[in-house]
C-alpha cells in the first residue's frame, strides 16, 4: 500500500484529540508532544497536508490499516525526511524516544492482531521460466527457435517480473500456449528415426551480402567468404557472412560440424585505428550464429540468432578451426566477427578519401563514391577482416539414439505404445511439479485413446496427449495449495518455489526426493538445498533474472546510446560486458558469503579488457590473448566501487544522450534505498519554468525547484542525481558537459548535493560514505526485493516485522549476501502462499 502520510501518526493526534490511549504514560507523553510540536500544524484534520489526516488512527492500534499508517511514519523518521526541512527540527533524542514509543506500539499491534502480511495470489510462469523448463523437461534447446517468440511481453512491478496478479492470461496468450506446445513437442520427439549424416562442402563461388557483391566478384573472383565489422551496426554490410548457395539449410535438426579454413587478415594494417574503432592487437574472433534463408537476407540480423561457438583465428597462412552447432531444420551457420570494425562501409569510404596517394593515379578520382572505394580498398589497401577459403559441414551429430529428449520422456528405449498411458503419467508428474493422480491425468489419457480410435498412431496419440499437458493449467500456473496450518506451502509446493526462485526452472531429480519424503519442509534441509542450488551452473539463471528485476537490466539498450559519441558500446559489445560485470560480482559475493555492504561500495570489481578500458583502468590484468575474458581488478580509486559506478547502472539510469540527475537520482532512490518517490499529483499539470539564463543541468533544476508545486520532491530526488553527473550516458567518467558549439565554454559539473536530511556531500565518494551509512535500510530494501522476487508477491507494511528478522539475521553475520538468501528461502513470507 502507498504511503498515506509524509508525517507521522494519526493515533498519536488523537490522542491530543482526546481518544484513549494504551501507551504507557512515559512513551505516550513523549510521543505526544514530539507529533504536537513537529507534525500537527500541518497533519491535523482540517488542513491534511498530503492527503494525510493523523487523527484517523487511535492508540491502542485498531487494525491493520492502523499499523501501516505508524509503520510508515516510523519510516520516515527513520529516514530523516520528516519533519521537513525547513520546519522546526526535533533533537536527536526526542525523535528516538518517538520512535521507541511508536515502534513499541506497533510490535503490541502485530502480535495482538496476529498480522500475517500478504499474500501470493495465483500466478502463472512467466516467459523466462516458461522457456527454462521446456529446455529441462526436454533436455533440448528450444532458443534456436524461439517458441514465444510471438508471446506478449510480460508485464512487471517495480521491473519485476514474477508478480502473480501483473502476469495476466489473455486469448491472445493461450492461442500462442497452444501453438509453442505443438511446435516444441514436434521438434523435440516427432522424429522417428535417426537421420542420415550429409556433409555439405563449399570451397568456392562465395557470395557476399548485396552491397559487398561487386567488390568481392571483382577483386577476389567470389574465392573467399569475409566478415569484415561486428554484427551490431547500422548498415549491415559485412557483419554476416552466410552461405548464399546454401538456401534450403541442413535437412534435420542436431548438432552440426562446422569445419572452416580460415585466417586473420591485415591486422598490422597501416591505417589510422581510428578509422575502424577496434582494437587491433587482439587475435580476431571468429563466432557462428544460426540463419534462415526464408527468414531474411543471411547478411542482415534475424530474429532467432543465438551465438553457438567460437573461435580464435590465427594471423599467417589459412588454418583448419572446427566449431560444433545445434541447427535446426532448415538453418544454415552463419559467421560473425565480434570484435570487428564498428563499420566497414564508414571505414571503407574514409580509407579510400583519406590514402588516396596509396592509389594508382587512374583510379583516384573514382575513390570518391562508395560504390567504388569497396573495391578500391580491397584491391590495393589492407583491410583488415577474416577471409574463409572453405568450409564444411557435417551432420547431424547423434552420440546415441534415441536422442536425450526421446529418453526422458519415453525412456530408454524410445517410444513404445503399451507404455504410452505411463509415459503420459510420468511427464505430467514432471511437468505439474508434483504427483499426479490417477484421476488427474484421465483426461489425458482420454484424449490420447479417442486419438487413436480416429486413426492417428499410437505415436502421434501420445505426443498430442502431451501437448495437450503443456497447456494445462497446472503446467503454466503454480497453483500453491496452502496447508491448514499458518498458511505454509506444501514440500512440493515449496520445492517448486525454491527452485523456480533459484533456478527459474523446475525442481531437478534431488529436490524431488526431498519433496516426496517431507524432508524439504525442515529448515536445515533447505538451507542445505540453497547451498547446493546456489552452487550449481543453474543459479546462473537466478542472478540473470534478479539483476534484470532489481536493477532493471532487462531495460538495458532499450534506449541505445548515440553511435558516434558513444561507438564503443557497440564495437566492445559493452551492453553484454556491463551486464556481466554486475552477475560476476554478486556471483562472487554469493560464493564467499561476501558482504553486500560491497554493492554500495568496493576496492574491485570484474572486467574485461573493452570495459577496463572505458573506466580507464590502465593497470588491468589483460594481454592480447584473454581481452574478452572477465577478471577480478583492483580499482585505483573509490569512484568505480559498488553498484553506483558499475557501466550497467549508469547506462540504464540514463537516456543514452544524456544523463538526467532527476531520472538516475530517482533510480537510486527505488533501486537502492527502496523509497521511490511518489508521482506527482494527478491535478498538478506538467509544468515548464523559466529556465533563461541556466547553464547546466543544475542551474535548470534550481529554477524548477523554485515552483512550489515542484520543490519538496526534487529536494529529495535530485541530490542523489547531482552525485553521478561525472558519470555521462555509458558510464564514463568526465569533469565537464560537452560544449553545445566552438564557442560555448564547457560547463564544468558540480557533483555536490545535499540529502533530505541534510547530510552533505561533495562528490561520489562522500555520497557513498552516506549510502554506507544507511547500510541497514540497504539491506532492508534489498530482501524486499529478493522477497518479491521468490514468493512472486509484493512486499507490504504489514510484512515487516519478518523483513526486519531477516535483516538482523544477516547483520550478525556481516550483511553476508549468502546468508541473505539463506534467511530469506527459510523467512515465513517465503514458506507461506
Amino acid at each position: 500500500m502507498r504511503f498515506r502520510s509524509t508525517c507521522f501518526s494519526a493515533a498519536l493526534i488523537s490522542c491530543l484529540s482526546g481518544s484513549a490511549v494504551s501507551l504507557q504514560a512515559d512513551n505516550a507523553g513523549t510521543a505526544f508532544q514530539f507529533i504536537g510540536n513537529s507534525c500537527l500544524e500541518c497533519h491535523d484534520e482540517s488542513i491534511q497536508e498530503g492527503e494525510r489526516n493523523f487523527e484517523e488512527i487511535t492508540f491502542p492500534i485498531e487494525d491493520e490499516m492502523g499499523i501501516i499508517a505508524v509503520q510508515e511514519i516510523i519510516d520516515q523518521l527513520n529516514l530523516g525526511t520528516m519533519p521537513p526541512k525547513d520546519a522546526d527540527q526535533p533533537g536527536h533524542a526526542a525523535k528516538a524516544k518517538a520512535i521507541a514509543a511508536l515502534t513499541a506500539e506497533v510490535a503490541d499491534a502485530h502480535a495482538r492482531l496476529k498480522s500475517t502480511g500478504g499474500q501470493t495470489i495465483l500466478r502463472r510462469l512467466n516467459e523466462r521460466e516458461y522457456l527454462n523448463t521446456l529446455e529441462d523437461l526436454f533436455s533440448r534447446r528450444v532458443d534456436t527457435f524461439a517458441p514465444t517468440s510471438t508471446f506478449p511481453t510480460d508485464q512487471t512491478d517495480g521491473h519485476i517480473d514474477t508478480i502473480g496478479d501483473t502476469l495476466v492470461t489473455s486469448g491472445f496468450l493461450l492461442d500462442n500456449y497452444f501453438e509453442a506446445a505443438d511446435l516444441v513437442v514436434e521438434k523435440a520427439l516427432g522424429k522417428r528415426t535417426k537421420p542420415k549424416v550429409r556433409t555439405w562442402k563449399f570451397t568456392d563461388n562465395f557470395t557476399q551480402g548485396q552491397e559487398l557483391s561487386f567488390p568481392h566478384r571483382s577483386v577476389y573472383k567470389n574465392e573467399f567468404l569475409c566478415v569484415y565489422e561486428v554484427p551490431n551496426t547500422t548498415n549491415h554490410e559485412g557483419g554476416y557472412a552466410g552461405l548464399e548457395r546454401f538456401p534450403e539449410g541442413v535437412h534435420e535438426a542436431g548438432f552440426y560440424e562446422v569445419k572452416v579454413l580460415a585466417h586473420s587478415m591485415h591486422r598490422d594494417t597501416p591505417y589510422d585505428p581510428n578509422i575502424f574503432r577496434m582494437d587491433l592487437s587482439e587475435p580476431f574472433r571468429l563466432g557462428i550464429v544460426s540463419g534462415d534463408a526464408r527468414i531474411g537476407e543471411l547478411h542482415h540480423p534475424q530474429p532467432i540468432e543465438p551465438q553457438l561457438d567460437e573461435v580464435t583465428v590465427a594471423d599467417g597462412e589459412p588454418q583448419w578451426y572446427t566449431m560444433k552447432v545445434w541447427l535446426e531444420k532448415g538453418q544454415q551457420p552463419r559467421f560473425i566477427f565480434p570484435n570487428g570494425m564498428a563499420n566497414c562501409r564508414q571505414a571503407f569510404a574514409k580509407i579510400a578519401k583519406e590514402y588516396r596517394d596509396h592509389w594508382p593515379a587512374d583510379e583516384r578520382e573514382e575513390a570518391s563514391g562508395i560504390f567504388q572505394a569497396r573495391r578500391i580498398v580491397l584491391t590495393y589497401g589492407k583491410m583488415p577482416h577474416i577471409r574463409m577459403h572453405e568450409v564444411e559441414i557435417k551432420g547431424p551429430l547423434y552420440d546415441t539414439w534415441p536422442p536425450a529428449p526421446h529418453r526422458i520422456v519415453f525412456g530408454k528405449e524410445g517410444f513404445q505404445a503399451k507404455n504410452k498411458h505411463e509415459i503420459l503419467h510420468r511427464f505430467a508428474e514432471r511437468a505439474f511439479r508434483r504427483p499426479v493422480s490417477n484421476n488427474e491425468i484421465q483426461r489425458f489419457i482420454d484424449l490420447t485413446d479417442h486419438r487413436i480410435e480416429e486413426g492417428h498412431s499410437s505415436r502421434q496419440a501420445t505426443l498430442d496427449g502431451i501437448k495437450a499437458i503443456l497447456c494445462a493449467p497446472s503446467f503454466l500456473y503454480f497453483d500453491e495449495a496452502a496447508e491448514e496450518q499458518k498458511g505454509r506451502l506444501n514440500a512440493w509446493d515449496l520445492a517448486s518455489r525454491l527452485s523456480y526462485f533459484l533456478t527459474a526452472s523446475l525442481p531437478d531429480e534431488p529436490l524431488r526426493k526431498l519433496a516426496a519424503t517431507g524432508e524439504i519442509l525442515e529448515k536445515d534441509v533447505i538451507r542445505s538445498e540453497t547451498r547446493r542450488l546456489l552452487d550449481s551452473p543453474r543459479s546462473d539463471e537466478f542472478i540473470e533474472g534478479f539483476l534484470e528485476s532489481w536493477l532493471n537490466y532487462r531495460a538495458l539498450g532499450d534506449q541505445p546510446p548515440d553511435r558516434n559519441s558513444s561507438a564503443a558500446y557497440y564495437y566492445d559489445d559493452l551492453e553484454a560486458a556491463m551486464k556481466t560485470e554486475t552477475q560476476y560480482f554478486l556471483r562472487d559475493l554469493i560464493s564467499t558469503d561476501g558482504s553486500i555492504v560491497n554493492l554500495l561500495d568496493s576496492d574491485y570489481t570484474f572486467l574485461n579488457r573493452p570495459l577496463a578500458r572505458l573506466y580507464r583502468i590502465d593497470n588491468a590484468p589483460f594481454n592480447d590473448e584473454n581481452a574478452y575474458h572477465f577478471k577480478r581488478v583492483s580499482l585505483p580509486n573509490s569512484r568505480r566501487g559498488g553498484l553506483l559506478g558499475m557501466g550497467g547502472v549508469l547506462t540504464v539510469s540514463a537516456n543514452g544522450i544524456e544523463t538526467s540527475p532527476v531520472v538516475r537520482g530517482v533510480y537510486v532512490m527505488e533501486n537502492i534505498l527502496g523509497t521511490p518517490p511518489p508521482p506527482p499529483p494527478d491535478d498538478v499539470p506538467a509544468l515548464e519554468p523559466d529556465v533563461r539564463g541556466a547553464t547546466s543541468i543544475r542551474d535548470q533544476l534550481a529554477k524548477h525547484r523554485s515552483l512550489a508545486t515542484c520543490a519538496d520532491c526534487h529536494r529529495k530526488i535530485d541530490p542523489p542525481g547531482f552525485a553521478l553527473e561525472n558519470f555521462d550516458p555509458i558510464g564514463r567518467w568526465r569533469s565537464s558537459y560537452p560544449q553545445t558549439g566552438k564557442k560555448v565554454p564547457a560547463v564544468k559539473i558540480d557533483s555536490s548535493g545535499e540529502l533530505y536530511d541534510g547530510s552533505q556531500f561533495t562528490g561520489i565518494d562522500e555520497f557513498k560514505e552516506l549510502l554506507l551509512s544507511k547500510k541497514d535500510q540497504f539491506t532492508k530494501n534489498l530482501a524486499e526485493r529478493l522477497l518479491s522476487y521468490g514468493a512472486g508477491r509484493r512486499i507490504e507494511l504489514l510484512d515487516r516485522p519478518r523483513v526486519d528478522k531477516i535483516v538482523a539475521a544477516a547483520k550478525k553475520k556481516n550483511y553476508g549476501m549468502r546468508t541473505l538468501l539463506e534467511e530469506v528461502v527459510t523467512s515465513e513470507i517465503f514458506l507461506s502462499r
